[in-house]
């Protein structure tokens, strides 16, 4: 049952898919339940991973093979250490989050909204699974697609077309060149496995072009300043889930590729652009958490603290040593559980009101409490309280920081003060205060769906914030391994 665990993980989605497009369209509860339940069930499963995995080595775990061109040396090579275990988890937990989320807002195309996300589903094992560098750029720009489709057609205003195309092609050009350097490594070593190239030995300028190109893929999937402006259109733009989805994992791909790839790769290349990172990385910080604080717009304003919680999993990375490395990649967990319970609660308020302006939204939490509590924790687990999940990840990157060096450490500390900010501005504005009456005059709180949606996102927040020791002792080998390889 769980010799080919991780191929269980894609063919599962995959029949659902299948399932999905034999039911006719107008039987859109069938096809609801049958994706919810494929996606749950691909998520239980996946658990099996972590249940399994071997704690004490670096080595990759649950291999599988399957030859593709032979005659070119090109092969399917998909398996998981430490560092992509949890990523994998966390994809096929918000899957279902999303499908579920999704219940009673879409009411269009529900079939092929769908498919979309079971398809993303099975992009996002291989992106996170696979060991081959010209694979991962495959399935690393396939999930653009489904993306693509979930903003243009079912997003929510009439700029959704143009926050489709902007988010496509920001992120596809972005990734050229770093197909042209896959080929140049190809033609050099006659290989894209990625365990072969680990072996392989570039020049110090060849480890440079090879970085930076690698490098300017992944930037702007992060995003990194200056390439972050297709993010708040594109969440501004997308439906509720779409939002989950994109801030929840989407955005690990590139800070992923950056810890699987380029450290691994090019360690010279990683140790000689830090300066860089940690330039582009401080201004993002302080440059996103100043810009959050003069939004209006709901979700910009999370779409804008994203951007700077980037920023710190950047800085964490390029720290290279353990603490930094590990906090780097405990935020990306919290991110994707806090920044999707925010995006849930958003969503919450304008599927009732259809509209995400502040101005309208003040007193909530006298008339909506059950909605206040969840806002509240997830607005101070967003700016790093004790004893949620963002604390002990910033304070792991903190302390990696300081080893690395001061002065970043110093203004990404402003960058926390500035996360305290406008976290606890916007739950003052939102909850408290006078209602407004004149605006909307008719309140109704969560209901049962959306508390069951909001609470395993709660439990994990808490379970990661208050005993990490789960998590990090499962990255522990594979992240020592990174470093030694720099």
């Amino acid at each position: 049952m769980f010799d080919f665990i991780l191929s269980w993980l894609i063919i599962l989605p995959i029949c659902g898919i299948f399932i999905i497009l034999s039911i006719p369209k107008t039987n859109t509860n069938l096809i609801k339940a049958i994706a919810f339940l494929t996606s749950s069930v691909t998520f239980i499963y996946s658990l099996f991973l972590f249940i399994l995995f071997d704690n004490s080595t670096s080595k990759f775990q649950f291999i599988e093979f399957l030859e593709w061109l032979p005659i070119f040396n090109l092969n399917i090579f998909i398996g998981i250490d430490g560092i992509s275990l949890f990523f994998i988890i966390l994809s096929t937990f918000l899957i279902p989050v999303c499908i579920l989320t999704s219940w009673d807002s879409i009411k269009k195309n529900e079939r092929e909204y769908y498919i979309c996300f079971l398809m993303m589903g099975i992009f996002l094992i291989f992106v996170f699974s696979v060991l081959d560098i010209l694979m991962f750029y495959i399935f690393f720009e396939a999930i653009l697609i489904p993306m693509f489709f979930i903003i243009g057609i079912w997003g929510s205003r009439t700029r959704k077309i143009k926050a489709a195309y902007q988010f496509f092609l920001y992120t596809l050009v972005g990734s050229i060149l770093m197909l042209l350097a896959i080929f140049l490594i190809y033609f050099e070593t006659g290989t894209t496995d990625f365990q072969l190239l680990l072996n392989a030995e570039f020049s110090e300028t060849k480890q440079l072009f090879l970085w930076l190109a690698f490098f300017a893929s992944f930037a702007v999937k992060v995003p990194m300043v200056p390439f972050h402006i297709w993010l708040p259109e594109a969440h501004v733009e997308a439906p509720t889930a779409g939002s989950v989805i994109l801030a929840g994992i989407l955005l690990k791909m590139g800070t992923y590729g950056l810890v699987r790839f380029s450290l691994s790769l090019f360690p010279y290349a990683s140790v000689y652009f830090t300066p860089l990172v940690y330039t582009l990385s401080v201004i993002a910080v302080i440059y996103t958490s100043l810009t959050t604080l003069r939004q209006i717009d709901l979700k910009k304003i999370i779409a804008y603290s994203s951007v700077a919680h980037m920023g710190f999993v950047t800085i964490g990375i390029f720290t290279l040593n353990l603490q930094g490395l590990e906090g780097s990649i405990l935020i990306m967990l919290s991110h994707g559980f806090v920044s999707s319970g925010l995006f849930l609660c958003i969503g919450i308020l304008y599927d009732r009101h259809h509209t995400r302006l502040i101005k309208y939204y003040t007193g909530l939490g006298q008339i909506m409490p059950v909605f206040a509590i969840f806002f509240v924790f997830f607005s101070v687990a967003n700016l790093g309280f004790p004893g949620t999940s963002s604390f002990t990840g910033e304070l792991l990157v903190l302390v990696g920081a300081f080893q690395s060096c001061t002065p970043v450490a110093f203004f990404i500390s402003l960058g926390m003060i500035l996360s305290a900010a406008y976290s606890l501005w916007l739950c003052n504005r939102v909850l408290f205060g006078q209602l407004k009456t004149h605006y909307i005059t008719q309140y109704t709180d969560m209901n049962r769906r959306e508390v069951a949606v909001l609470t395993p996102l709660v439990i994990f927040t808490l379970w990661l914030g208050v005993y990490p020791e789960i998590f990090l002792s499962a990255m522990h080998s594979s992240v020592s391994n990174v470093i030694e390889l720099i």
